[in-house]
Protein backbone atom coordinates (compact mmCIF):
# COMPACT_ATOMS: atom_id res chain seq x y z
CA UNK A 1 0.00 0.00 0.00
CA UNK A 2 1.44 3.33 -1.25
CA UNK A 3 -0.09 6.81 -1.47
CA UNK A 4 1.57 8.56 -4.83
CA UNK A 5 -1.77 9.94 -5.73
CA UNK A 6 -4.19 12.05 -3.93
CA UNK A 7 -7.36 12.83 -5.52
CA UNK A 8 -9.53 16.39 -4.00
CA UNK A 9 -13.33 16.21 -5.21
CA UNK A 10 -14.53 19.73 -4.50
CA UNK A 11 -17.87 21.13 -4.47
CA UNK A 12 -16.17 24.64 -4.92
CA UNK A 13 -19.06 25.78 -1.47
CA UNK A 14 -17.86 28.66 0.87
CA UNK A 15 -15.86 25.91 2.80
CA UNK A 16 -14.34 23.91 0.36
CA UNK A 17 -11.14 25.61 1.05
CA UNK A 18 -11.10 23.64 4.12
CA UNK A 19 -10.62 20.23 2.27
CA UNK A 20 -8.13 21.50 -0.04
CA UNK A 21 -6.09 22.66 2.50
CA UNK A 22 -5.71 19.84 4.17
CA UNK A 23 -4.98 17.57 0.98
CA UNK A 24 -2.37 19.94 0.04
CA UNK A 25 -0.73 19.77 3.60
CA UNK A 26 -0.66 15.87 3.26
CA UNK A 27 -0.05 15.87 -0.11
CA UNK A 28 3.33 18.24 1.04
CA UNK A 29 4.08 16.10 3.94
CA UNK A 30 3.62 12.80 2.64
CA UNK A 31 5.97 13.68 -0.86
CA UNK A 32 2.57 12.90 -2.94
CA UNK A 33 1.01 14.00 -6.47
CA UNK A 34 -2.04 16.07 -5.88
CA UNK A 35 -5.42 16.42 -7.90
CA UNK A 36 -8.59 18.23 -8.10
CA UNK A 37 -11.69 17.61 -9.61
CA UNK A 38 -15.20 19.21 -9.39
CA UNK A 39 -18.03 17.86 -10.76
CA UNK A 40 -20.94 19.49 -13.09
CA UNK A 41 -24.35 18.00 -12.89
CA UNK A 42 -24.92 17.10 -16.82
CA UNK A 43 -28.47 17.05 -15.74
CA UNK A 44 -28.29 20.24 -14.57
CA UNK A 45 -25.98 21.90 -17.34
CA UNK A 46 -28.94 20.60 -19.69
CA UNK A 47 -31.94 22.32 -17.89
CA UNK A 48 -30.03 25.54 -17.55
CA UNK A 49 -29.10 24.84 -21.40
CA UNK A 50 -32.76 24.49 -22.23
CA UNK A 51 -34.20 27.48 -19.88
CA UNK A 52 -31.29 30.34 -20.77
CA UNK A 53 -29.64 28.64 -24.14
CA UNK A 54 -26.25 27.43 -24.69
CA UNK A 55 -24.03 30.30 -24.23
CA UNK A 56 -25.16 30.46 -20.46
CA UNK A 57 -23.96 26.38 -20.36
CA UNK A 58 -20.83 27.57 -21.53
CA UNK A 59 -20.68 30.57 -19.04
CA UNK A 60 -20.90 28.20 -16.38
CA UNK A 61 -18.22 26.01 -17.12
CA UNK A 62 -16.36 28.85 -17.57
CA UNK A 63 -17.08 30.28 -14.42
CA UNK A 64 -16.92 27.07 -12.62
CA UNK A 65 -13.07 26.26 -14.22
CA UNK A 66 -12.05 29.71 -12.87
CA UNK A 67 -13.39 29.51 -9.39
CA UNK A 68 -11.28 25.50 -9.23
CA UNK A 69 -8.28 27.70 -10.39
CA UNK A 70 -8.54 29.86 -7.48
CA UNK A 71 -9.19 27.45 -4.90
CA UNK A 72 -6.03 25.30 -6.34
CA UNK A 73 -3.90 28.23 -6.51
CA UNK A 74 -4.85 30.05 -3.04
CA UNK A 75 -3.76 26.64 -0.94
CA UNK A 76 -0.86 25.21 -3.34
CA UNK A 77 0.92 28.31 -4.27
CA UNK A 78 1.65 29.54 -0.84
CA UNK A 79 3.58 26.32 0.18
CA UNK A 80 5.31 25.83 -3.34
CA UNK A 81 3.06 22.94 -4.34
CA UNK A 82 1.49 22.67 -7.43
CA UNK A 83 -1.43 20.64 -8.15
CA UNK A 84 -3.66 19.29 -11.46
CA UNK A 85 -7.10 20.29 -11.70
CA UNK A 86 -10.26 18.59 -13.56
CA UNK A 87 -13.68 19.42 -14.56
CA UNK A 88 -15.97 16.81 -14.79
CA UNK A 89 -19.94 16.74 -16.32
CA UNK A 90 -22.24 13.61 -15.00
CA UNK A 91 -23.23 11.85 -11.92
CA UNK A 92 -20.89 12.26 -8.63
CA UNK A 93 -20.16 9.22 -7.98
CA UNK A 94 -19.61 7.59 -11.68
CA UNK A 95 -17.85 11.11 -12.14
CA UNK A 96 -15.23 10.46 -8.97
CA UNK A 97 -14.66 7.00 -9.39
CA UNK A 98 -13.79 7.44 -13.28
CA UNK A 99 -11.39 10.13 -11.91
CA UNK A 100 -10.02 7.88 -9.34
CA UNK A 101 -9.23 5.50 -12.11
CA UNK A 102 -7.86 7.52 -14.90
CA UNK A 103 -5.31 9.00 -12.49
CA UNK A 104 -4.98 5.83 -10.64
CA UNK A 105 -5.08 7.66 -7.29
CA UNK A 106 -4.01 6.31 -4.47
CA UNK A 107 -6.68 8.36 -1.83
CA UNK A 108 -9.52 10.40 -2.41
CA UNK A 109 -10.29 13.46 0.00
CA UNK A 110 -14.26 15.16 0.52
CA UNK A 111 -15.24 17.34 2.19
CA UNK A 112 -18.04 17.59 5.45
CA UNK A 113 -18.40 21.15 5.42
CA UNK A 114 -20.12 23.65 3.24
CA UNK A 115 -22.96 22.02 1.12
CA UNK A 116 -21.95 18.59 2.22
CA UNK A 117 -23.08 17.85 -1.21
CA UNK A 118 -20.36 15.03 -1.98
CA UNK A 119 -20.18 13.33 1.33
CA UNK A 120 -24.33 13.29 1.24
CA UNK A 121 -23.82 11.58 -2.23
CA UNK A 122 -21.41 8.57 -0.72
CA UNK A 123 -23.69 8.71 2.49
CA UNK A 124 -26.95 8.26 0.66
CA UNK A 125 -25.70 5.54 -1.31
CA UNK A 126 -25.33 1.93 -0.11
CA UNK A 127 -21.85 1.24 1.62
CA UNK A 128 -21.51 -1.57 -0.96
CA UNK A 129 -21.84 0.88 -3.78
CA UNK A 130 -19.69 3.07 -2.24
CA UNK A 131 -16.77 0.44 -1.85
CA UNK A 132 -18.14 -1.02 -5.04
CA UNK A 133 -17.40 2.12 -7.47
CA UNK A 134 -14.88 4.04 -5.20
CA UNK A 135 -11.43 1.61 -5.15
CA UNK A 136 -9.50 3.53 -2.59
CA UNK A 137 -9.36 4.63 0.30
CA UNK A 138 -11.51 7.88 1.52
CA UNK A 139 -10.67 10.63 3.63
CA UNK A 140 -13.38 12.93 4.83
CA UNK A 141 -12.41 16.42 6.29
CA UNK A 142 -14.19 17.74 8.72
CA UNK A 143 -11.53 20.04 10.89
CA UNK A 144 -9.93 23.07 9.99
CA UNK A 145 -6.02 22.11 8.84
CA UNK A 146 -4.14 24.25 11.21
CA UNK A 147 -1.31 21.43 11.49
CA UNK A 148 -0.47 17.97 10.16
CA UNK A 149 -2.78 14.84 12.03
CA UNK A 150 -1.14 14.16 15.22
CA UNK A 151 -3.42 11.71 17.23
CA UNK A 152 -4.87 8.79 15.53
CA UNK A 153 -7.40 6.51 16.06
CA UNK A 154 -7.36 3.03 14.86
CA UNK A 155 -10.40 0.92 16.03
CA UNK A 156 -9.25 -2.53 15.76
CA UNK A 157 -11.57 -5.62 15.72
CA UNK A 158 -8.81 -8.36 14.66
CA UNK A 159 -10.16 -9.04 11.53
CA UNK A 160 -7.86 -9.52 8.09
CA UNK A 161 -8.45 -6.01 7.45
CA UNK A 162 -6.94 -4.47 10.72
CA UNK A 163 -3.38 -4.79 9.55
CA UNK A 164 -3.87 -2.62 6.77
CA UNK A 165 -6.03 0.45 8.92
CA UNK A 166 -3.04 0.46 10.88
CA UNK A 167 -0.26 0.51 7.95
CA UNK A 168 -2.92 3.52 6.02
CA UNK A 169 -2.76 5.73 9.41
CA UNK A 170 0.80 5.22 9.59
CA UNK A 171 1.04 6.53 5.54
CA UNK A 172 -1.66 9.05 6.17
CA UNK A 173 -0.03 10.56 9.32
CA UNK A 174 3.89 8.65 9.73
CA UNK A 175 4.33 11.99 12.58
CA UNK A 176 1.23 10.96 14.61
CA UNK A 177 0.69 9.22 17.67
CA UNK A 178 -1.90 6.00 17.05
CA UNK A 179 -4.11 5.11 19.45
CA UNK A 180 -5.51 1.40 18.96
CA UNK A 181 -8.97 0.94 20.05
CA UNK A 182 -10.89 -2.15 20.79
CA UNK A 183 -14.26 -2.65 22.16
CA UNK A 184 -15.88 -5.56 23.19
CA UNK A 185 -19.25 -7.16 24.47
CA UNK A 186 -19.31 -10.40 25.88
CA UNK A 187 -21.80 -12.77 24.04
CA UNK A 188 -25.17 -13.49 25.47
CA UNK A 189 -24.05 -11.20 28.49
CA UNK A 190 -27.89 -10.28 28.98
CA UNK A 191 -28.52 -13.93 29.30
CA UNK A 192 -26.20 -14.32 31.81
CA UNK A 193 -27.51 -11.83 34.19
CA UNK A 194 -31.12 -13.09 33.48
CA UNK A 195 -29.85 -16.90 33.68
CA UNK A 196 -28.84 -15.61 37.36
CA UNK A 197 -25.07 -15.15 36.91
CA UNK A 198 -23.73 -12.98 39.61
CA UNK A 199 -21.98 -9.49 38.76
CA UNK A 200 -18.44 -11.17 39.74
CA UNK A 201 -18.49 -14.00 37.62
CA UNK A 202 -19.55 -11.45 34.62
CA UNK A 203 -16.81 -9.27 35.92
CA UNK A 204 -14.28 -12.30 35.47
CA UNK A 205 -15.48 -13.06 32.18
CA UNK A 206 -15.06 -9.58 31.08
CA UNK A 207 -11.56 -9.45 32.69
CA UNK A 208 -10.20 -12.38 30.44
CA UNK A 209 -11.42 -10.88 27.82
CA UNK A 210 -9.90 -7.89 28.31
CA UNK A 211 -6.53 -9.21 29.34
CA UNK A 212 -6.87 -11.48 25.71
CA UNK A 213 -7.71 -8.54 23.57
CA UNK A 214 -4.45 -6.66 25.21
CA UNK A 215 -2.22 -9.02 24.17
CA UNK A 216 -4.10 -9.43 21.06
CA UNK A 217 -3.67 -5.61 20.01
CA UNK A 218 0.55 -5.43 20.62
CA UNK A 219 0.38 -8.14 18.63
CA UNK A 220 -1.22 -6.96 15.64
CA UNK A 221 0.57 -3.33 16.45
CA UNK A 222 3.84 -5.62 15.66
CA UNK A 223 2.72 -7.28 12.77
CA UNK A 224 1.76 -3.86 11.50
CA UNK A 225 5.18 -2.65 11.80
CA UNK A 226 4.56 0.63 13.93
CA UNK A 227 7.41 2.29 14.14
CA UNK A 228 6.46 5.77 15.88
CA UNK A 229 4.44 6.04 19.44
CA UNK A 230 1.11 3.99 20.06
CA UNK A 231 -1.24 3.01 23.09
CA UNK A 232 -3.74 0.30 23.37
CA UNK A 233 -7.17 0.97 24.75
CA UNK A 234 -9.76 -2.00 25.67
CA UNK A 235 -12.96 -1.12 26.66
CA UNK A 236 -16.43 -2.78 27.38
CA UNK A 237 -19.09 -1.55 25.14
CA UNK A 238 -20.86 -0.82 21.83
CA UNK A 239 -18.50 0.09 19.74
CA UNK A 240 -19.85 2.64 17.86
CA UNK A 241 -20.33 4.71 21.02
CA UNK A 242 -17.00 4.28 22.38
CA UNK A 243 -15.80 5.47 19.38
CA UNK A 244 -17.08 8.63 19.44
CA UNK A 245 -16.60 8.56 23.29
CA UNK A 246 -12.93 8.75 22.82
CA UNK A 247 -12.56 10.59 20.03
CA UNK A 248 -14.27 13.29 21.93
CA UNK A 249 -12.70 12.66 25.33
CA UNK A 250 -8.81 12.34 23.96
CA UNK A 251 -9.67 14.72 20.70
CA UNK A 252 -7.98 12.76 18.56
CA UNK A 253 -7.79 14.57 14.81
CA UNK A 254 -8.43 11.41 12.69
CA UNK A 255 -10.39 7.92 12.94
CA UNK A 256 -8.87 5.37 10.41
CA UNK A 257 -11.81 2.55 9.76
CA UNK A 258 -11.13 -0.54 8.44
CA UNK A 259 -13.02 -1.86 5.58
CA UNK A 260 -14.98 -5.40 6.19
CA UNK A 261 -14.75 -7.26 9.26
CA UNK A 262 -16.33 -10.25 11.41
CA UNK A 263 -17.20 -7.69 13.43
CA UNK A 264 -17.61 -4.05 14.67
CA UNK A 265 -15.94 -2.75 11.22
CA UNK A 266 -18.05 -4.43 9.27
CA UNK A 267 -21.40 -2.97 10.93
CA UNK A 268 -19.84 0.49 10.89
CA UNK A 269 -19.42 0.34 7.21
CA UNK A 270 -22.32 -1.59 6.17
CA UNK A 271 -25.19 0.18 8.07
CA UNK A 272 -26.64 3.52 9.60
CA UNK A 273 -23.28 3.06 12.04
CA UNK A 274 -21.75 4.80 8.93
CA UNK A 275 -23.54 7.72 9.46
CA UNK A 276 -22.96 8.18 12.97
CA UNK A 277 -18.86 8.06 12.60
CA UNK A 278 -19.06 9.84 10.15
CA UNK A 279 -21.20 12.98 10.69
CA UNK A 280 -21.08 12.50 14.79
CA UNK A 281 -17.25 12.57 15.00
CA UNK A 282 -15.99 15.96 15.14
CA UNK A 283 -12.55 14.97 13.75
CA UNK A 284 -11.66 13.65 9.99
CA UNK A 285 -12.25 10.04 9.36
CA UNK A 286 -10.49 8.11 7.11
CA UNK A 287 -11.94 4.69 5.67
CA UNK A 288 -9.87 2.17 3.79
CA UNK A 289 -11.26 -0.68 1.83
CA UNK A 290 -8.32 -2.62 0.61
Amino acid sequence: MNLHTLLTATDLSTQSDITAQRAAMLAQQIKARLEFVHILDKRELEELRRLLGEASEEKIRSQTRKLLEKLVDDVCEPIGLSAGRHLAEGEVLECITEQVNILNADLLIIGARGSDFILQQLLGATAERLLRMIPCPVLTVKQSPHKIYQNVLVPIDFSAWSPGAIRLAQLVAPQAELTLLHAYEIPFETQMYTAGKNKEEIHIYREKISREAGVNLHQIANDAGITGNWHPIVIHGNAVQRILEEAEKQIFDLIVLGRRSHGMTEDILLGSNARKILLQARCDVLITNR
